[in-house]
């Protein structure tokens, strides 16, 4: 029989394969209108790299030039038809500049018979920018933002308006030229203006509901900001249009398969977790005390994305903090394990996708002399679960659908 870690690995396994762009992207293809001009596509985001893959193994030769920016070390190599560059996350450099120039250069002196595929996902509000204001002051804003525990539309209403390309800007941009966008989501309701900051959607948000987000979460920012946040963007963009091919409903509709598969009684109990990560995993423990006089397995599922408040100086990201919050609760339940992880790979600053814990874990971290609220509270939650071997490594996905987790009791 199997153990409850290597069922998880066999959940995680298998949502990740389902979420990849090479499976995902033929199916958008088919709403793809090429209008008998040049046909440019530009991948940008985590996913960039299987995307446009992708797409050169389908239209091959039809495509006149393409371009791939994506993360540092998510490039699997060379691709017919395409240069590919890479670029910073989850804050922008110079690199994320240069690659950005190359697109705009790629799109100038179309004509209207001319069609821009974009291919956009998560992390492309870092790979592809070309802000309004100094790199330097657009990468420290990033980073207070992330550190402040803005949720990712927040962050977007904000980028939006300290970019030349984003909030729709690059689709005025490749004008005349027709831009059809598929788009893998990592935001939850997969706002198109968020997913990646919008470069190609119409943005809804107005000026003043710009500047009060500005105030609300960043309220030292320079003037220059304000000013910026002023700047109306695009709101109708009648040469653009976009298609969401996947999202996190693909990770969590694969997960409850395989759960079941395995012969698990599965519940999604949501796929639109929005909450602290550490809450989320309190929560999913209480689930677990709740149910364990059942007599046959079961499982809890959820998809989503949480958010960590950084007050501490520790190194870890959301789902290992949720993990941990969870170990105190499982401690001593029968046979019961949680596992969280992001679909992409990376959990934060780490190398980590995320963190496995079971009713031993709270053992283990006392024996190695962890303290979980003091971890929990100096967000250092990947040492902690380093110490009790809970950490979930994958390396880079090639994809990126927001976050899954589950607990399982099996009987």
């Amino acid at each position: 029989m199997s153990t409850l870690r290597e069922d998880a690995q066999c959940v995680i396994s298998a949502a990740l394969a389902a979420a990849q762009p090479e499976k995902l992207v033929p199916r958008g293809l088919g709403r793809l209108r090429l209008y008998g001009g040049r046909l440019k596509v530009i991948a940008v985001g985590k996913a960039a790299w299987g995307m446009a893959k992708a797409v050169s193994d389908t239209l091959g030769n039809q495509i006149n030039q393409g371009l791939v920016i994506t993360q540092y070390g998510n490039s699997r190599g060379p691709l017919p038809y395409f240069t590919v560059m890479e670029a910073g996350h989850p804050i922008p450099d110079e690199n994320s500049v240069r690659a950005t120039d190359a697109a705009i250069a790629m799109v100038q002196g179309l004509h209207v018979e001319d069609t821009v595929l974009m291919l956009i996902s998560g992390g492309g509000s870092s790979l592809f920018e070309r802000p309004l204001i100094p790199l330097p002051y657009f990468a420290t804003a990033t980073s207070a933002l992330f550190h402040c525990g803005a949720s990712i539309t927040e962050m977007n209403v904000i980028r939006r308006r300290l970019s030349a390309v984003k909030g729709g800007r690059f689709a005025q941009l490749c004008a005349p030229a027709h831009v059809v966008g598929l788009l893998l989501s990592d935001v939850l309701g997969d706002a198109p203006e968020t997913i990646a900051s919008g470069p190609i959607s119409p943005d809804p948000v107005t000026a003043v509901e710009a500047e009060r987000t500005l105030n609300r979460l960043f309220p030292d920012a320079p003037d220059v900001f304000r000013t910026l946040m002023r700047r109306e963007t695009p709101k109708n963009l009648p040469n653009a249009e976009t298609y969401v091919i996947g999202n996190v409903e693909v990770l969590v509709r694969t997960a409850a398969h395989t759960l079941r598969h395995l012969g698990y009684d599965t519940v999604i109990l949501t796929d639109r977790l929005a909450c602290e990560a550490r809450e989320a995993g309190r929560f999913l423990g209480s689930i677990a005390q709740t149910h364990q006089g059942e007599t046959r397995s079961v499982a809890y599922l959820v998809g989503g994305e949480t958010v960590v408040h950084v007050n501490g100086q520790g190194l870890g990201g959301r789902n290992q903090e949720l993990a941990l919050a969870s170990a105190p609760i499982l401690e001593g339940l029968k046979d019961t394990a949680l596992f969280s992880i992001g679909s992409d790979g990376q959990d934060g600053p780490t190398d980590a996708a995320g963190g496995y814990v079971d009713q031993r874990t709270a053992g283990r971290l006392r024996a190695a002399e962890v303290d979980v609220n003091a971890a929990l509270d100096e967000n250092d939650s990947y040492t902690a679960l380093d110490a009790a071997g809970g950490l979930i490594v994958t390396g880079p996905t090639g994809t990126n659908l927001n976050d899954i987790a589950a607990v399982m009791i099996r009987r």
